[in-house]
This record gives structure tokens, C-alpha cells and sequence, in this order.
């Protein structure tokens, strides 16, 4: 058989590994193919090398499959910290995030970590630090934009001359 000449083999290596990691059912049948080549070698080590997985991770794959069968393959619930708000807490909170501070008794214009970390505890009884709330405004599309300060007693005329000076 004639050899195949493939230019740019990395791009079409990535883009199939981001197709199998992209949905649970790829990851699956992915560890179904690496745990079948390390049974039929019987070298953990060799399939490491090949899929590009550790060898600890293909004996853990193994193992759960010998003892839960093709269900221990599976993806399971991952775990994790649960969020500090629910999704309606969550929805609220962006239409909350539209009005100005001012409106809920706050002497501030613009909302901003501190003042969101302590809004969210005196409304929703929900503690979270300044950068986790920072983070919710990133997530629900939201950035920080702060004023640019100018003196009161600034005469525009004079700051072009400056500048062109």
C-alpha cells in the first residue's frame, strides 16, 4: 500500500483529541480503547505512551473496569464546590446588576467586588469574597469600569496647550 502523506499532523492530532473531550460519550469510548489496547499487551506503560495518558490513570481505568464493569468507565458526577447562588439568585442578581447601586441605599455609582461581596450577603444571606464576586460579574458579562477623574477647576484649553507643549 502506497504511504499517506498528511502535512500539518498536529493540527488534525488536536482537533480530534478536542473532539473526544468535547462530550462525555468521546471520553468513554476513548477509555475504552486505551483500557482495550493495555489488556491485549498487558503493558500499562505502552498505552500510556501511545494515547498520551499517565500509566497511573490507564491502571486506574482498568481496575474500575474490572470492578464495576463498562459502567466504571463512564463519566461520573465530578465534584466540586457548589456554587454560592442558584440560578434564580443568579438571574435576580443581573437584573439587580442593571440598576445603579444608589437605587438599593448604597453611596457608591458603579458596582464593584467589595460592593457586590456585600450586597450578596445583606440580600441573599450569601458570603462570597470579593474575587469569587468578581468573577460573577465577569461570568454574567459585566466589567469594571471606573470614571476618569477630572478636577472641577480644570480648564480644557489650557491641558491642549499643555499637551501640545
Amino acid at each position: 500500500m502506497k504511504r499517506l502523506k498528511i502535512h500539518d499532523v498536529e493540527t488534525f492530532v488536536d482537533a480530534i483529541q478536542d473532539e473526544i473531550s468535547r462530550n462525555p460519550e468521546g471520553r468513554y469510548y476513548h477509555r475504552l480503547h486505551v483500557t482495550l489496547h493495555a489488556l491485549k499487551t498487558g503493558d500499562f506503560y505502552e498505552a500510556a505512551r501511545i494515547y498520551d495518558h499517565s500509566p497511573h490513570s490507564i491502571y486506574n481505568w482498568v481496575h474500575r473496569l474490572t470492578t464495576h464493569g463498562l459502567a466504571g468507565l463512564q463519566e461520573g458526577k465530578r465534584r466540586g464546590r457548589p456554587r454560592g447562588l442558584s440560578t434564580s439568585q443568579e438571574q435576580k442578581l443581573c437584573k439587580n446588576l442593571l440598576l445603579s447601586p444608589r437605587k438599593f441605599g448604597y453611596d457608591q455609582n458603579i458596582w464593584d467586588g467589595p460592593l457586590l461581596s456585600y450586597h450578596l450577603q445583606k440580600k441573599y444571606s450569601v458570603h462570597l469574597r470579593v474575587r469569587q464576586c468578581q468573577n460573577i460579574l465577569h461570568r454574567l458579562g459585566f466589567t469594571l469600569q471606573r470614571p476618569r477623574r477630572q478636577a472641577a477647576e480644570a480648564d480644557p484649553e489650557e491641558q491642549e496647550r499643555f499637551k501640545k507643549n
